[in-house]
């Protein structure tokens, strides 16, 4: 069986789906690979190190035909752009794994199934302990927070450790982070790391062992949320009346500390609101708030999409695709990721699809031209 690895057409996208390293592990599945010429140059991942692993080079086009199964960082809904023209040149009976993201474009994936085409989506994999090695979201987010407190410290004028000096006694920044998933939880460390005095909130509050565990003080709101999480260890979207009691109860915690950095993303779904424009104009001027939600509208009401603002002396930064700014160790997470999932995937150099497992059935988007995956066939039909 052929796996093709593809550059990757988003604009700005420097990761690749695999990393020479994973090759050997490819192998021992009966796994061969052909490259595209390239792929890995803006990651750090020579052509000469492909071909030092194994792999044959070949222009995007031989890639297309030869391989029987695609491999991306970026497809279809998380690269709808491309969507058509990749399509285009893909034949019946192909696979293909990327990040898809099928839940926010749902119609893409009809494309695919009309192709017919087997399409894994890499950001719908369960949150079960058997998938922790695959979990490319959980990857990424490690990244992404990790990278957002770096960009806060550079925009932020001030340092972030107390330092005491014969000039003085400089005290530490204060950071509060919104939202404790692994981009949240990794921003904590990170900014604790670099010596600031670290608040957090989740509306999960089962999450509060976690972020002490790492550094922060949890702040605690006296609001009722119910259940908070699904099953898969997402935030669940709140009724409009409690972001409106959320809001107000966090507006003073957000005024008193130097950096805020929002996390909170819900599935297939617009981001949801979480500071104001009020509330920021409560803020210090000189603070500087990183809107990690940029992409999908954003949990501040200020915040433009890849773009950096200045309102009221607030620094507001709306990165987007913020883990392709870290492309040699997202690579090389994501490459691991994907070849745990393959191995996973395929038995004697083919694809097993095995209902069964949990997370062949939840990855699984289309197959036999059609759309399979039942949340995403929910959303088609609605």
């Amino acid at each position: 069986m052929i796996i093709g690895l593809l550059k990757e057409s988003f604009p700005g996208e420097r990761r690749v789906a695999l990393v020479p390293q994973d090759f050997a592990a490819l192998q021992k599945a009966q796994l061969s690979v052909v490259v595209e010429a390239g792929a890995g140059a803006a990651a750090g991942y020579p052509d000469a190190a492909y071909q030092s692993a194994g792999a044959k080079l070949l222009t995007r086009a031989e890639v297309f035909t030869q391989a029987d199964l695609l491999v991306q960082v970026r497809a279809g809904g998380a690269n709808p752009a491309f969507c058509a023209t990749d399509l285009a040149q893909m034949r019946a009976g192909q696979g293909l794994i990327a990040f898809l993201e099928p839940l926010s474009e749902p119609k893409l994936m009809q494309s695919l199934a009309e192709k017919e085409i087997t399409a894994f989506s890499m950001d719908l994999i369960p949150r079960i302990t058997r998938a922790q090695s695959m979990d490319a979201l959980s990857a990424m987010g490690t990244i992404i927070g990790y990278k957002a407190v770096l960009l806060a410290a550079s925009a932020l004028p001030k340092m972030f450790p107390m330092l005491m000096t014969a000039a003085g006694t400089v005290p530490p920044a204060r950071v509060f982070v919104i939202g404790a998933g692994v981009a949240g939880l990794q921003a904590i460390a990170t900014a604790k790391r670099l010596g600031a005095k670290v608040q957090a909130y989740d509306v999960r509050s089962a999450v509060k062992e976690q972020v002490e565990s790492v550094g922060a003080k949890f702040v605690e709101l006296p609001l009722e949320t119910g259940e908070a999480e699904d099953k898969g260890g997402y935030a669940k979207e709140l009724a409009a009346a409690k972001i409106q009691q959320q809001q107000e109860l966090m507006a003073e915690v957000v005024a008193y500390n130097d950096v805020v950095i929002t996390t909170a993303l819900i599935p297939g779904k617009k981001a949801p609101l979480l500071l104001t424009a009020a509330m920021v104009k409560r803020m210090q001027p000189s603070s500087v708030l990183v809107d990690l939600a940029a992409e999908r509208g954003g949990n501040c009401e200020l915040t433009r999409p890849g773009e950096t603002v200045v309102v009221n002396g607030v620094t507001i930064l709306g990165p987007v695709n913020l883990a392709s700014e870290v492309p040699y160790h997202a690579s090389q997470m994501y490459s691991r990721n994907l070849t745990t999932f393959l191995r996973n995937l395929v038995k004697d150099g083919q694809i097993m699809l095995n209902i069964s497992d949990e997370i062949i059935a939840e990855t699984l988007v289309t197959h036999k031209g059609e759309v399979v995956q039942a949340r995403v066939k929910d959303l088609i039909a609605a």
